[in-house]
């Protein structure tokens, strides 16, 4: 790749010279749909790149510019939604063949802030069926393989995002995180991801408001950049009750202004539900703990025995898609995923007195969690166990491997450290944290005090900093 292209700009640089007049928002788009079309073969990131429409924008971006008229903060850079994401004229498939003609009327209203900032729409990303699992692949479209090594898994479920991210197509992209689906996929393919604080991001989308368990956030190649997207879409929305009552983020906690983290109480969770932890995952987590160490932070391991309530949590997550599913079995049973199927059937034999009793098991591990805030000002832990999972591994059924043992499902044995945090709704942050032996990127999760957003991405910004990361890049880019 030409050390001109604009591909691997950050937002954050790429805004600059757009304001300058060095870059323009024309030539930064065609690039980056340029290596969106020669990369969709093999990558498949995307449902649909919106080449007539975002060459629109980019043209009224380079416009506005020239007449000298008030920019937004993400004035002119390409941003790709997760096709989960209702956008206005632009197919919402929702990964599935039901929803294959889908145009929304309006659009969410996310990427309605987004347009604001004056982001430009590039394309739609791939996800799983509803996003029901942490591998991006389904029967209507195929897979989205790791641009790092084909034969894994760019994860899940905002895959598309992740992959596409990774090989520059675009510097920040919408994800959605169900039950790790930011930052299972950020982490299998080296970027950053954001789950954050619940109500701080709308979700409008959510059938259940109240019970909500599912956030939008920003996906990116650099901490600064997810900063710049969550600044944009934040606040409240009428029709989330959670966001009511937010003018915006919390203040960044002023002992993590500098560099100097003498003060910080770090608590490092080695396991949650899973059995084991791969030697190189666990190795790079080591490394980042002792890079806050350097800074001057305090850190000790969490010794409390917490209930990570697996199984309530698996009863809530497939007994949701037994309920949202069952209109749609009639129809099109036969076009489905087979794993989301199986998670149907399993929703399905759950009782009324098994949820209820998983959804008070959701509030003692929120209390658990804010325990752990009394000792610590933030909880680090690896974000998956070991690195991408194979590409066809069936979610459904296959046991995670980890170091040639057998440690249970994806949700026991590979993502056990993200979904607890869907369900207290503290905010989480996965950053790169280095390489395993395999080639493939490690990650970190970061987790905050409710509200601490800004924290997470502050602490995220110094492990960057610390153990750069941003100079690596894919084969397939």
């Amino acid at each position: 790749m030409p050390d001109d292209s604009p591909l691997f700009l950050t937002a954050a640089q790429a805004g600059a010279l757009i304001r300058r007049r060095a870059l323009s928002p024309v030539e930064y788009a065609e690039a980056v749909l340029a290596a969106a079309e020669r990369a969709q073969p093999r990558l498949n990131a995307f449902v649909t790149i919106t080449r007539e429409r975002a060459l629109a924008e980019a043209r009224a971006a380079e416009a506005a510019v020239m007449a000298g008229a008030p920019l937004g903060p993400l004035h002119g850079i390409p941003v790709s939604i997760k096709d989960q994401v209702d956008t206005a004229g632009i197919r919402t498939t929702h990964g599935s063949a039901i929803f294959a003609d889908n145009v929304p009327a309006r659009d969410d209203i996310l990427v309605t802030r987004l347009r604001a900032a004056g982001a430009v729409l590039i394309g739609k990303t791939r996800l799983p069926e509803f996003g029901h699992k942490g591998l991006t692949d389904g029967p209507s479209f195929g897979a989205t393989p790791n641009p790092w090594d084909p034969s894994r898994t760019s994860g899940g479920s905002s895959g598309g995002a992740a992959a596409a991210l990774a090989v520059g197509l675009g510097p920040i992209a919408l994800g959605t995180d169900g039950a790790g689906s930011i930052r299972i996929p950020a982490a299998c393919c080296g970027v950053v991801g954001l789950k954050p604080t619940l109500g701080a991001v709308p979700w409008e989308s959510a059938a259940d408001a109240f019970g909500n368990y599912t956030y939008a956030g920003p996906m990116a190649r650099s901490v600064t950049d997810a900063a710049l997207m969550l600044q944009a879409i934040a606040g409240p929305s009428p029709q989330d009750p959670w966001s009511l009552g937010r003018t915006g983020l919390a203040t960044l906690s002023p002992g993590l202004l500098g560099e100097d983290l003498s003060g910080l109480r770090v608590g490092f969770i080695e396991r949650a539900a899973n059995p084991r932890l791969d030697r190189d995952m666990e190795a790079n987590t080591r490394a980042s703990l002792d890079a806050l160490a350097a800074l001057g932070a305090a850190v000790e391991p969490v010794t409390e025995a917490i209930d990570w309530i697996e199984l309530p949590g698996r009863m809530m997550y497939q007994g949701n898609y037994a309920v949202s599913m069952a209109k749609h079995l009639p129809e099109w049973r036969g076009r489905m995923d087979p794993a989301l199927l199986a998670f149907v059937e399993r929703g399905g034999a759950f009782t009324l007195a098994e949820f209820r009793q998983a959804q008070y098991a959701r509030t003692r591990l929120f209390r658990a969690v804010q325990a752990l805030f009394e000792r610590y000002d933030v909880l680090v832990s690896p974000t998956l166990t070991r690195t991408a999972l194979p590409i066809d591994f069936d979610a459904a059924n296959d046991e995670v491997e980890v170091e040639g043992e057998r440690c249970g499902i994806t949700r026991q044995g590979w993502s056990a450290y993200v979904y607890p945090f869907n369900l207290t709704g503290h905010p989480a942050l996965t950053v790169p944290s280095g390489v395993a032996r395999d080639g493939l990127p490690t990650a970190v999760q970061i987790v905050g005090r409710w509200g601490a957003d800004l924290d997470v991405l502050r602490l995220g910004a110094l492990l960057e900093s610390a153990r750069p990361w941003s100079g690596r890049r894919p084969p397939a880019a």
